[in-house]
């Protein structure tokens, strides 16, 4: 599980440019926490100027700088002074905006770190909320190779050296597309959403043995690589002997559900034996499992059309 929180230094790198960042004072506040720590829980995150619930986000508007530059200039400072000892992790001004000289010279004395966008407070605070969301969300990294396959997103698990990658590979030859090899990370997104990611150090790679690692993108085209994707489904790779095979269930297969961030994740199991194409049958996976969330169960399809052909049979 992530229980790092986010820093205002890595909000500048991440996302600096596209939110239009400029530094005004306190860069020595660069490492603050954005999120909500023991000693701050329940803080809103983002939001405009609120000193009864102050924000650890605090966004400056046009109003808010309206009603600082009305007050007398002890009232004013006194304000300052209150909202920047709740401690906030950063003030932005919005739209451009120039910030009163009482905020700037506290900021500096108090190294809290003040900015200014040229972006509007609205948009600004939408951007930052879809951020922090992102960022805060409970996270878990999990072994396997994420996939989109038919528009699905398809965690294949298995032993090590079952055959995952060469199965990823396969499917990526057949116009699927790879989201991340080995360690795939997940983040809760919603209540009953999980979205897998690929760790930025292997983005676009593939490790296959005998082979080594591979640069799907290089190889195939930006069209094979998915950058996110919510988890649908998992296909767990199962080692069995033919012998094996007639022993399962041959109408309802072996479908179960996976826990992951506390939310039920579909799971099937697919026996590994000779002869058996893995790729075809990841694909009708997910093909039927998109059946099955439009409503459609082929199991109890085809016991209902027995039990009708059954009672056609039997004699009133």
């Amino acid at each position: 599980m992530n229980t790092r929180l986010p820093t205002v230094d890595a909000l500048v790198q991440s996302r600096g440019q596209h939110l239009q960042l400029q530094w005004l004072a306190g860069r020595e506040g660069v490492d603050r926490a954005l999120g909500n720590s023991p000693q701050t829980p329940g803080r809103a995150l983002v939001g405009f100027l609120n000193l009864i619930h102050p924000n650890r986000l605090q966004i400056i508007s046009q109003h808010e700088i309206d009603y600082l530059d009305a007050l007398e200039a002890p009232a004013r400072q006194a304000l300052i002074r209150e909202l920047l000892a709740a401690k906030p992790a950063v003030i932005i001004i919005a739209e451009g905006l120039t910030p009163p000289a009482d905020l700037l010279r506290e900021a500096e004395a108090t190294q809290t770190p003040l900015m200014s966008s040229t972006l509007g407070s609205i948009k600004l605070i939408g951007c930052l909320r879809h951020y922090l969301g992102d960022e805060l969300a409970e996270k878990a990294v999990l072994h396997g190779v994420f996939m989109e396959v038919n528009g699905l997103g398809v965690l294949i698990t298995g032993e090590s050296g079952i055959g995952k990658s060469e199965l990823a590979l396969e499917l990526i030859t057949r116009n699927h597309r790879l989201i991340a090899d080995d360690a795939p990370e997940f983040s809760r997104v919603g209540p009953e959403a999980v979205r897998g990611r690929c760790p930025q150090v292997l983005q676009d790679f593939l490790e296959v043995r005998g082979l080594g690692l591979l640069d799907v993108r290089a190889m195939y085209g930006d069209s094979a690589i998915k950058q996110t994707k919510d988890l649908g489904l998992i296909v767990r790779l199962q080692r069995m002997a033919a012998e094996d095979l007639p022993n399962l269930d041959r109408v309802h297969g072996s479908h179960q559900e996976q826990r992951i961030l506390d939310v039920d994740i579909p799971q099937v199991s697919i026996p590994v034996a000779p002869g058996r194409n893995l790729a075809v049958l990841v694909e009708a996976a997910a093909r039927n499992h998109i059946l099955r969330r439009k409503g459609y169960n082929a199991p109890q399809a085809f016991i209902d059309r027995q039990h009708e052909l059954l009672q056609q049979k039997t004699p009133t």
